[in-house]
């Protein structure tokens, strides 16, 4: 049986709020956070699957934990921008951590997604990272494409936050799923916000086993599907991203799915 539990520091790491529990932990934290501040989720049995909320604007993040402590850094001023307005805003907050239901481990869906994914190496999976995000800027981080929200008829600010690859011809984002995973379809919804975007017209996805898939794409607002079929993949890579032939120079990314169990 899994000990979990949430805690609340300052920049300082002082304690501001925790709470444990065997199996589920759940805190209610009344006061406003200060920049500096950061929320832990701690267990004593890793390499297992947990549901964890970070945030009551947020979905649940059904994740695959594999280091004893995962410290999510609280976003203030520009790096929060690419979230909710109203996540990590006010003086009460609910945050919950549970070990995740065998049903909902072996359920068909979306085994890229994660809200609360974050930049280095947090032990916490999926997890997503690339070569070139847009100037640095929290609005185009390689995160931001697998955080569930596939708004892409416009760019910049939440909800229309994506992967910005700043012009660069050989960008790349690598998925690591943390164990290996068997998924049967590739979803990218690529940004339209035509015709401030470009397109990208090809790509190349290279998975953990050696193989790769090349796929064709066209100008579209609607996701592009990819039925490909993979087994006991770890990681997986988007790279040779070919522009259409346009006056823009601004293809993007705002999400990536992998559907599969």
């Amino acid at each position: 049986m899994a000990k979990v539990s949430i805690t609340i520091k300052d920049e300082n790491g002082a304690v501001k709020s925790s709470v444990c529990g065997e199996e589920r932990a759940v805190l209610v934290y009344e006061g406003a956070y200060c920049e500096g501040d950061t929320i832990t989720f701690t267990t004593d049995a890793v390499n297992q699957h947990y549901v964890v909320r970070v945030d009551d604007t947020m979905d649940e993040a059904l994740v695959y934990i594999t280091k004893p402590e995962v410290v999510y850094g609280i976003p203030f001023d520009e790096k929060k921008v690419s979230y909710n307005p109203k996540s990590f805003a006010g003086e009460k907050h609910y945050l919950t951590m549970r070990t995740a239901e065998a049903y909902e481990t072996a359920v068909y869906r979306n085994l890229a997604k994660n809200v609360m994914d974050q930049h280095g190496d947090p032990g916490c999976y999926p997890h997503v990272y690339a070569n070139v995000e847009t100037r640095g800027e929290a609005v185009f981080a390689a995160r931001n494409a697998i955080d569930g929200v596939v708004s892409n008829e416009s760019h910049g600010e939440w909800p229309y936050e994506s992967w910005g690859i700043n012009r660069q011809d050989d960008a790349e984002m690598t998925l690591e799923f943390g164990r290996p995973v068997d998924f049967d379809r590739i979803v990218l919804v690529t940004r339209a916000d035509f015709p401030h975007d470009n397109w990208w017209v090809k790509a190349t996805f290279t998975f953990s086993d050696g193989t790769t898939e090349v796929v064709d794409m066209e100008k579209s607002v609607k996701p592009h599907e990819f039925r490909i079929e993979k087994k006991g993949i770890t990681w997986m890579k988007l790279s040779n991203l070919i522009k259409a032939d346009d006056p823009s120079p601004f293809p993007a990314l705002t999400q990536i799915e992998v559907y599969g169990k």
